[in-house]
């Protein structure tokens, strides 16, 4: 094809920089989108990709910059302006609106003065049915998993017939059955000529369905370049600043369990059922031990955690019992378990795991008022300056200050604050459910240490993960739930990523 021929970009973006309490998420960013073209944004978590995405959304103004949209400078004052012009963005944590039915919210944005609900109902049936996403467009949003609301988000982007679609990590909580299918589906937008900027941390991902990927480290651009002459490692070296020549994912390759040693049952689980998303689950857990509980989504096991927690309520009657350490439990609400030393640290850190307006100071001052350490109704500002900034240093919290909002933190950042919230309680027993979801390459291994220091310090500690090769690495013993129930155990030395998909499916 000759010069002439080219086709013009759909999206070209010319210095684009965002300036946050003096603090560049993004600057001089370069980046442009051609038609029909998948073109993945690499970098960690703090690179500056979700701002980039953001400011192309209409929910970010950038500092300075210039966006052409089919070569005319274009500012979206909001996110309706952007759709109007065709760009529509999948968020990582929806941005449905839990109160409303699935078919409203897919109409969202483009409501009639006069809506009938059975027609709404028929066009979101025949919608969701097409992209084969099987969900009930007359339920609430806040009634569904974290799955199908990202099927949801993704027939509300097909639904507005949007020439740009951004997806911002969409197969983090998808099944493989359900990531092939989503593939499936972007490789058939691309066909009809939609663009599409896909953001992820999974790199193999990125290198299987792009036709470019870009990489931005600390809010620069670093490298734009062509998938066939990218490898893992380049894009690793080029994230990081660094080589990596092994992956973070080693099995059991950093603490054996000879180094490891569990000790006394901690956590045991009898025959534990609620409805028909646990049955007769039962399991143990050990001090100074990393179980893992793998397994499909929608097999159980969010539903034990939170049961244990006193979240979810088991059956009255046969519903099974909970010991910690040789006593029964039974909480009403989870305060009672952070009382006995039981924390969950939630796969949604959006909705339940932090308030997004209030600083890192006060976040974790507030998990450690919540704890019996905290002195009851008496506050210290003394004491909240002492404990948020040692907390935020010790999760290796990077943000301009302990000050800074958690709401202006990347993903990864806010994953940590999290964490920490949830461990300045000084817990016995920790229970993280997808850990690592959404964090980049940089924080996974930092991540896994704070798991395997705190085994090594004797706490018990539970993970849930769907991500096999992470189950391989952290795990002593693997648990598979399938069904509602722990339908097989293996130790660290016998877990292999086939005989745990096997025991999942089967």
């Amino acid at each position: 094809m000759s010069v002439l021929e080219k086709p013009q970009p759909i999206i070209k973006v010319t210095g684009a920089t965002k300036i946050y309490d003096g603090v560049h998420a993004i600057e001089n960013v370069d980046f442009d989108l051609y038609p029909g073209e998948i073109h993945s944004l690499a970098g960690e978590n703090g690179a500056g990709k979700s701002t980039l995405c953001k400011a192309l959304a209409g929910t970010v103004e950038l500092t300075a910059g210039h966006v052409e949209i089919d070569g005319k400078e274009c500012k979206f004052a909001n996110p309706g302006e952007a759709l109007d012009t065709g760009i529509a963005m999948v968020y990582q944590e929806t941005s449905l609106v839990p109160t409303m039915s699935v078919a409203q919210n897919l109409r969202l944005g483009k409501e009639e003065f006069l809506n009938r609900m059975r027609g709404l109902y028929i066009e979101g049936q025949v919608m969701l049915q097409t992209l084969n996403f099987h969900v009930d467009p007359t339920l609430s949003v806040s009634s569904l998993g974290a799955a199908q609301r990202q099927m949801v988000e993704i027939a509300r982007a097909v639904y507005h017939n949007a020439r740009v679609i951004i997806f911002d990590e969409p197969t983090a909580t998808l099944t493989p059955e359900e990531k092939q299918h989503f593939f499936d589906l972007v490789r058939d937008l691309k066909a009809r000529g939609v663009s599409i900027i896909y953001v992820s941390h999974a790199l193999e991902e990125s290198l299987d369905i792009s036709d470019r990927i870009t990489v931005l480290r600390d809010g620069k651009h670093i490298i734009t370049e062509r998938v066939e002459n990218l490898q893992r490692e380049d894009l690793v070296r080029y994230m990081v600043g660094r080589d990596e020549a092994q992956s973070h994912y080693r099995h059991n390759a950093i603490t054996t369990p000879a180094k490891r040693q569990k000790h006394k049952r901690t956590l045991t689980i009898e025959n534990v059922t609620m409805g028909n998303m646990v049955k007769n689950m039962s399991f143990s857990a050990y001090a100074g031990e990393i179980a893992v509980l793998a397994g499909l989504v929608g097999s159980g096991r969010t539903e034990i955690a939170k049961i244990i927690v006193g979240a979810y309520k088991r059956n009255l009657f046969h519903g099974g019992r909970i010991f910690l350490e040789d006593k029964p439990i039974r909480y009403r609400v989870p305060k009672q378990a952070i009382d006995d030393g039981i924390v969950y640290i939630t796969e949604d850190r959006k909705v339940e795991g932090f308030f997004e307006t209030m600083s890192i100071n006060d976040n974790i001052y507030l998990s450690w008022l919540a704890s019996k350490l905290g002195g009851g109704f008496f506050t210290s500002r003394k004491k909240r300056n002492k404990i948020g900034p040692e907390i935020a240093e010790q999760m290796l919290v990077r943000a301009p200050s302990a000050e800074a909002k958690v709401v202006q933190l990347s993903g990864g950042n806010q994953q940590k604050v999290v964490v920490g919230k949830s461990l300045v309680q000084k817990p016995k027993v920790v229970i993280f459910d997808e850990p690592t979801r959404g964090v980049d390459v940089g924080s996974i291994p930092e991540i896994h240490q704070i798991i395997r220091d705190l085994a090594a310090e004797g706490v018990t500690v539970l993970v849930i993960s769907s991500y096999l090769p992470e189950v391989l690495t952290l795990a002593d013993r693997v648990l598979v739930a399938r069904q509602g129930r722990i339908v097989e155990e293996f130790s660290a030395q016998e877990a292999t990523e086939e005989k745990i998909m096997y025991a999942a499916v089967h």
